[in-house]
């Protein structure tokens, strides 16, 4: 479908973040902290991270300069969207004791704010529409999630620098995001200038873009956007072939290799934390000393962790090498098989961020041209 598209100069992205605010949304961008780049509040334009890129690989992230003043050019941090949608805990409720009796109180905060997201990612939309459909769709809805995930504004950045573990353009959600979203940014920088080519996605991104100062795109600027993103897609190294691949890891459930990645795998969680698809969560009930005051949080879980598991009578996954298997076989098997889609969108956050840095794509691989191991 033809989108309305229009010019927007490099000095005018702190318009679109008043303009944001000025409709009551809490803007949530890209900024720098603690030596990453990561999704948090912002208030103007002088918080995005002007002129920095990343450099990744296994178990390496590292921030560098760039010679321009690019707003968006890098691939991702270690946050995903999910951190503002699907938050790390939340309150659920709280107990008073009075006397001989107690009573609950509701504990759970008023509605958030409504959020506009600046900055996301192909990779991320399809991890959003992932967590919609597991959250949102199915018969029983999060009303937490349901609650951050209504009314969020998203504008979209098309990726024209991959890091050296994406590999979304062998999955087809990336780099260009073709929907999901209200308005879509497109950095250009050439001899043309620096600029943003923004394409809109819904009735309310034009509303915001009426209110910014645009030029008309001309066919250059869309060609320059174009060739941009599909240089992206060129550059990326990392490939994992989805296409029969839940089969092979059905019919590999015994295979010897399972072994090699448990030798390596610290059995850490970063993969899960990280993972913008990742949804697992645990219950717990705390009190105070005094034992007059209860509280029960929701916090985020993960597969890896050796309570996860855990029944009367201990722990159904107790090896590092059965808790790694049933991660990759419930990221690229049974979840296809409950979904219709792979939990991955080829993000490499979990290649990055895993201090031993195990490559999802190449043990994938492995597994695809193993001898045939396990049951059918």
């Amino acid at each position: 479908m033809e989108r309305k598209q229009a010019v927007l100069d490099a000095s005018q992205p702190g318009q679109l973040i008043e303009a944001l605010a000025n409709r009551g949304y809490q803007v949530i961008g890209p900024t720098l902290r603690d030596g990453a780049i990561v999704y948090d509040r912002l208030r103007s334009a002088d918080e995005l991270p002007a002129g920095w890129a990343d450099e990744q690989g296994p178990g390496r992230y590292r921030l560098k300069r760039r010679e321009d003043g690019a707003l968006f050019g890098y691939a991702l941090g270690p946050t995903s969207w999910k951190l503002h949608l699907h938050p790390v805990e939340v309150r659920l409720l709280s107990a008073e004791r009075t006397g001989a009796s107690f009573r609950i109180l509701d504990g759970a905060a008023g509605p958030p704010a409504p959020r506009a997201f600046l900055g996301v990612r192909s990779c991320e939309l399809a991890a959003i529409g992932i967590l919609d459909r597991v959250l949102l769709q199915d018969r029983l809805p999060d009303p937490i999630y349901a609650a951050r995930r209504e009314g969020a504004f998203i504008v979209a950045v098309q990726c024209t620098e991959p890091s050296a573990t994406c590999f979304c353009a062998s999955l087809g959600t990336g780099p260009r995001a073709r929907g999901g979203f209200d308005l879509a940014l497109t950095e250009l920088l050439d001899r043309a200038g620096h600029r943003f080519l923004v394409e809109v996605g819904s009735d309310r991104g034009a509303e915001v873009l009426a209110e910014l100062e645009t030029a008309p795109a001309t066919a250059e600027d869309a060609g320059a956007a174009e060739a941009a993103v599909e240089g992206a897609a060129r550059r990326q190294v990392r490939k994992l072939d989805p296409v029969g691949l839940p089969e092979a890891l059905r019919q590999n459930l015994e295979h010897p290799h399972w072994d090699d990645v448990a030798a390596r795998c610290l059995t850490c969680a970063n993969c899960t934390m990280v993972c913008p698809t990742c949804f697992c969560t645990s219950v717990e009930d705390v009190s105070d000393v005094s034992g007059q005051h209860a509280e029960r949080w929701r916090r985020w879980d993960s597969c890896f962790v050796l309570s996860f598991s855990y029944i009367h009578g201990g722990s159904v996954r107790s090896s590092g090498q059965s808790r790694y298997r049933q991660w990759l076989t419930h990221k690229l098997s049974s979840w296809v098989e409950q979904f219709g889609s792979p939990g991955c969108v080829g993000c490499g956050r979990c290649i990055t961020w895993c201090p031993v840095g195990i490559d999802i794509t190449e043990e994938a691989k492995a597994f695809r041209g193993a001898e045939r191991h396990g049951n059918p």
